[in-house]
């Protein structure tokens, strides 16, 4: 069985529309969990094979760097805008919202640094299984936590943003990963 490299074939947007861009970074982020979920199975049966090692190295980078790329967009330019948006409104729901959000981020982050120490053993190839235990805390987080995001914050940011706070969040996010602003 080959494990399919991560983190392709996934809905794209771009930073034109961050709002569309953050939604197909939550699909991104599925397929990573997807292969986090098949890889026990696949090292029960295969070992820390090059297919393995492949999908774990990817599933690093991605989580090293997109994942936590995509926490800093919400926390550093959506979130702020959101409150922002609801000045002198009764924010105390956005508020505890983002707060929830916030925290579940910091939860997934631990769940991660513990599930990359086991992977980087496998992508040295100096360990050849991995539990479901050990990949269930964070995937199942994820899908819990990117279904309210999809179906709370992402439609209440869409009605309460308008083109101007869009366009600085998207901006942010392009900076945040690099790339030239300038038109």
């Amino acid at each position: 069985m080959t494990i399919p490299f991560p983190g392709h074939s996934a809905p794209s947007a771009g930073f034109e529309v961050p709002l569309e861009m953050l939604e197909a970074c939550h699909h991104r982020v599925q397929h990573q969990c997807e292969t986090l979920l098949r890889l026990p199975a696949h090292l029960a049966a295969h070992g820390a094979d090059a297919d393995a090692r492949r999908a774990v190295v990817a599933v690093m980078r991605y989580f090293d760097t997109a994942a936590q790329d995509h926490h800093a967009d919400e926390e550093t330019d959506l979130f702020p805008a959101l409150i922002e948006s609801m000045a002198g409104s009764d924010a105390v729901c956005l508020r505890s919202m983002i707060e929830g959000f916030c925290t579940e981020h910091r939860t997934l982050e631990a769940h991660w640094r513990r599930l990359r120490a086991l992977l980087s053993a496998i992508a040295e190839g100096e360990r050849t299984t991995l539990a479901e235990a050990d990949v269930t805390p964070l995937t199942e987080l994820y899908a819990r936590h990117i279904a309210r995001e999809e179906a709370e914050l992402l439609p209440m940011a869409a009605r309460l943003l308008d083109d101007d706070a869009l366009e600085r969040i998207g901006s942010a996010m392009r900076r945040r990963r690099g790339i030239d602003c300038a038109d």
